[in-house]
């Protein structure tokens, strides 16, 4: 019950924590370009992968993305008392909620899936 409710609480955490890089990464133009071509999507771990082949300057997008998160992860598990695991899977869960119909998103058994209309698939320890 107390993990449960734990979790609840990262998850609302991670929702904020996301905010950040969402809005960095939406001003970004070649990684809105690469999220609607299907080249980058979210993973269960809270951080962006590469859907594919990657050239340098995606590999440089998406590690640059994953950098600023994983500050943000670092920076609200310690205030919540969280570890960053833990945080960057529940911010993981958030995000692969939030993708919409077409984009990519890794389900937990490692595949890359293309979001439908239905649920994605995640994690079973999403809260």
């Amino acid at each position: 019950m107390m993990r449960n409710s734990m979790l609840a609480g990262i998850a609302a955490l991670a929702a904020l924590g996301l905010t950040a890089g969402a809005a960095y990464a939406q001003r970004d133009p070649a990684y809105a370009a690469a999220r609607e071509a299907g080249k980058v999507g979210e993973q269960p771990d809270g951080y962006l992968g590469i859907v594919g082949a990657a050239d340098p300057a995606l590999q440089r997008l998406v590690d640059d993305i994953n950098i600023k998160r994983r500050a943000v992860y670092a920076e609200k598990a310690k205030e919540n008392n969280a570890t960053l695991e833990a945080y960057a899977l529940t911010a993981g869960c958030q995000a692969i909620a939030r993708t919409v119909p077409g984009e990519k998103y890794r389900a937990p058994d490692g595949s890359w899936q293309t979001r439908t209309s239905a649920a994605p698939i995640r994690d079973p320890r999403c809260p």
